[in-house]
């Protein structure tokens, strides 16, 4: 089992990034939560992995917290919840935000996350409330940010990387586009419209 990695980033274009460790490339996606807390390609990070085994694919998932993979395998225990419904947790609030949300019975919160109707919200909180008590969702950073920029960032239009993120966490296409269109701003980067988009949704 792959624990944790220690690396140089390659590349990290949402949700998906490249950690190299000692000239081995290691792909991982992560919630949204983590990528906005990474250093840039060429700099050193530390990120706790959980590997999910599949008959089709083997598929490694990166946090910069330890308390986000912990919520993140709490998640996949939950019935119905696949890993992409979890990062898309993850990505749309914190684990603290989770767990209050939780703890306070706010299906209307959970149900602004793609692909969580009021069914599985439902579920969300009954099934997680008592698990809460037992993790340990207090955030802690876990990167180190050293070395220089010598690798090639993917240059692709901020809005393009964007909206296909939104997409890759559960957004419909249409959904998607219109989430970047409404915090478009010249200058940001794709997290940052990511960031905001997600915002944007959760405050509706």
């Amino acid at each position: 089992m792959i624990g944790r990695l220690r690396g140089e980033i390659v590349y990290k274009q949402a949700p998906r990034l490249m950690v190299d460790v000692n000239g081995v490339g290691y792909e991982l996606d992560a919630p949204m939560s983590t990528f906005y807390d990474l250093p840039e390609p060429g700099q050193s990070v530390v990120l706790f992995t959980h590997l999910a085994i599949r008959d089709d694919a083997h598929v490694l998932y990166g946090f910069i917290r330890e308390s986000e993979r912990t919520m993140f395998r709490a998640l996949l225990k939950v019935s119905g919840v696949g890993a992409k419904m979890a990062l898309a947790i993850l990505s749309g609030m914190s684990a603290d935000e989770f767990a209050r949300a939780v703890q306070s019975d706010d299906t209307a919160a959970l149900v602004r996350l793609p692909g969580i109707g009021k069914k599985t919200a439902e579920r969300l909180i009954v099934e997680m409330r008592d698990r809460l008590d037992k993790l340990d969702v207090v955030a802690s950073i876990s990167s180190v940010s050293i070395g220089v920029d010598h690798h090639v960032l993917l240059t692709a239009d901020p809005v393009s990387e964007a909206t296909d993120a939104l997409m890759a966490l559960g957004y419909k296409p249409q959904e998607a586009s219109r989430m970047v269109r409404g915090v478009k701003e010249e200058g940001l980067s794709s997290e940052e419209l990511i960031r905001a988009a997600l915002k944007a949704a959760a405050q509706k």
